[in-house]
């Protein structure tokens, strides 16, 4: 007896287990949103409270990255001339000394290592604080302006999978250097890379303050086909609607709510960083830039707007699922009333004549049958003619 007590209570405690395993996944994947937040990468870390600030406490900053995890790319241009170098050894690399020739260096590195940033550090000297929001992702989009380099932290936004992606890219802006780290391999930037490539184009005539504007408008300008995907998502939902309602269209519907409500609070801080760098006073920035930094602040607002208008457009697109699902839940109930309606009435004459009185006269009739069902199909009649009068039967 024992035994069996033990071993049904082992089964109770281990099925009591599994369900509270389950909710809490449940808990946690509805919390962590996922397709939203942004990716973590292998070189982020998280602070631990009253840690001290800065990077020169963290893990594997004196240990290099394996062979193939960091990607790192540097172009240097002048109007003339440009050379593109996949950088293998960091360390032999800074210590190259720069050709006079280049008038800009754009170094990228994709993927984050407490390392290779710490290298970087000591080399072009920007703040250790700056280092930190490199590598503790993910950081609000924010412009710190430090002696001799301006510290910019945006989001990159890409559509994978059906899903908005979105990661940090950390800038380091100085007169004639570029730094920008990302978290993954693959950005937006593409199209940048071409235009150097040709001799006669801007960014090969301009300074590094263009260059600057032109990694911030691929950035921004990015969220313009993302946005023309959502605006003909929702025209097809809307469609969809109005043809059949079901619980995975209304999931989509959420999903995109979410989507925009992101895209916004990542789009409203980059305006400002976008705002303070056209306005601000800084030797490094040309007035010719701050000019196309403008336009790039006029797309944030277009952004904006047009979030704004699908935001309203997904409100719009739950009120109508609602209502679909209720008009349609009222055309059921309105069948099954009416065929209530017409049973009711001939139960009520099936009973009186269902029961085991002894004297019931018509029982011993020789057409009580058949009068029986004229009563019963007049009934039916006169009900389905009231109801078509009335207009709740026949007509659309």
């Amino acid at each position: 007896m024992k035994n069996i007590l033990k071993e049904t209570a082992n089964q109770t405690f281990s099925t009591a287990s599994n369900v509270v395993e389950s909710i809490t996944r449940a808990i946690g994947s509805t919390l962590s949103l996922p397709g939203l937040t942004a990716r973590k990468s292998a070189g982020s870390t998280k602070p631990t409270p009253g840690s001290a600030p800065g990077i020169e406490s963290m893990a594997d900053l004196n240990q290099p990255p394996a062979p193939g995890t960091i990607r790192i790319r540097c172009v240097d241009y002048s109007p003339d001339r440009i050379e593109k170098t996949d950088v293998a050894d960091l360390d032999a690399f800074l210590k190259q000394t720069r050709p006079e020739w280049i008038k800009v260096r754009w170094l990228n590195v994709d993927g984050l290592h407490p390392w290779v940033v710490n290298q970087l550090r000591e080399h072009f000297h920007f703040h250790t604080l700056a280092a930190e929001d490199v590598l503790r992702v993910p950081q609000r989009p924010k412009l710190e302006d430090y002696d001799d380099n301006l510290f910019i932290v945006v989001r990159m936004m890409m559509v994978k999978d059906n899903r908005l992606h979105h990661e940090q890219v950390s800038l380091f802006f100085y007169q004639d250097t570029i730094l920008t780290f990302q978290e993954t391999e693959g950005d937006v930037w593409d199209p940048i890379r071409q235009r150097l490539e040709k001799p006669a184009s801007r960014l090969r005539l301009q300074d590094t303050s263009y260059l600057l504007y032109a990694l911030l408008d691929a950035v921004v300008d990015h969220c313009f086909p993302i946005l023309e995907k959502y605006g003909d998502e929702l025209d097809r939902l809307e469609e969809e609607l109005i043809d059949r309602a079901n619980p995975a269209i209304q999931r989509r519907i959420h999903q995109i709510k979410r989507e925009l409500s992101l895209l916004r609070r990542i789009i409203w801080p980059m305006r400002e960083v976008i705002n303070t760098l056209q306005r601000e006073e800084n030797e490094d920035i040309t007035p010719f830039a701050k000019a196309y930094m403008r336009d790039v602040y006029d797309h944030t607002i277009q952004v904006m707007d047009v979030v704004e208008t699908y935001r309203e457009m997904v409100g719009g697109l739950n009120d109508l699922y609602m209502s679909v699902v209720s008009n349609r839940m009222n055309e059921i109930m309105k069948v099954l009333t009416i065929m209530a309606s017409f049973f009711i009435p001939i139960t009520f004459v099936a009973g009186v004549y269902g029961m085991n009185f002894e004297f019931i006269p018509e029982l011993h009739w020789k057409y009580s049958y058949a009068v029986f069902w004229a009563v019963c199909l007049s009934i039916i009649g006169g009900l389905a003619i009231f109801f078509y009068r009335r207009g709740w039967i026949g007509r659309g």
